[in-house]
């Protein structure tokens, strides 16, 4: 069964179109990319899975529940959320802001300490070094580390990445890349990741489906991907050889 699935999903807004009967699925341990322009409708798609926003018509399930029908804060407890703004809480150290998901789930103290030690250790900021900081003691990429680690701090078997690396410099968005990878390896999780990036999609994705206005345009592994003839992939696939 999958983990999440989009069944004829349509949203308007004042009568406009956003998203268009959406079919997609995506299986445990997958990691979809959603890719495509502004305006595309792939960000709204995201909201949806974790009950920001609802269909106008269809349904999006999760574990096999319509969004409709979980309590909001359970659903959204069983989805890590990473975006580009990060959204650490000034105020909370790293390691509160961590910890703060599994706190509130009733995890123990010590629980909540060994989980975070190995996420720091795990993005590459020993737990030692990294803990008692502040987030405005930290580099933009560091920040976008704890903010993955928080995503994974509760276990949720559902991670979402709305272009959560876009506002870095290229070579810290190519390391944060490379540990993504590391870390579904790691941690087996099921990711639907977010990006206008077509060298992204291809390096992260298992699955990439390309929306255009709306509308699901492609559905391919990444190697055919690279093969598909609709307009809008070629137009992507073009910023390859620039």
């Amino acid at each position: 069964m999958a983990l999440v699935e989009f069944r004829g999903v349509s949203y308007e807004i004042a009568g406009k179109p956003i998203l268009r009967d959406l079919n997609l699925s995506v299986e445990a341990g997958e990691t979809l990319v959603l890719l495509g322009r502004s305006g595309s409708g792939k960000t709204t798609a995201l909201k949806m899975i974790n009950g920001m926003l609802f269909p106008t018509r269809g349904q999006i399930l999760v574990d096999g529940r319509a969004t409709t029908d979980w309590d909001p804060i359970q659903l959204r407890r069983r989805i890590g959320y990473v975006i580009q703004e990060v959204g650490l809480f000034p105020h909370f150290t790293v390691g509160d802001n961590i910890g703060l998901v599994p706190k509130l789930e009733g995890w123990s103290a010590p629980d909540i300490g060994n989980r975070v030690d190995l996420l720091l250790e795990k993005v590459g900021m020993p737990a030692g070094e990294f803990r008692s900081r502040y987030p405005r003691q930290l580099s933009g990429g560091q920040r976008q580390r704890v903010g993955v680690a928080r995503a994974l701090a509760a276990d949720p078997p559902v991670l979402l990445f709305d272009e959560p690396f876009g506002a870095l410099d290229p070579v810290i968005r190519l390391e944060l890349q490379q540990q993504f990878v590391a870390l579904r390896q790691d941690f087996q999780k099921t990711s639907i990741f977010v990006t206008h990036d077509v060298r992204e999609a291809l390096l992260l994705g298992t699955n990439i489906a390309l929306l255009t206005g709306g509308r699901l345009d492609v559905l391919a592994q990444p190697q055919e991907f690279r093969q598909a003839q609709s307009d809008e992939a070629r137009a992507f696939l073009a910023c390859l050889d620039n």
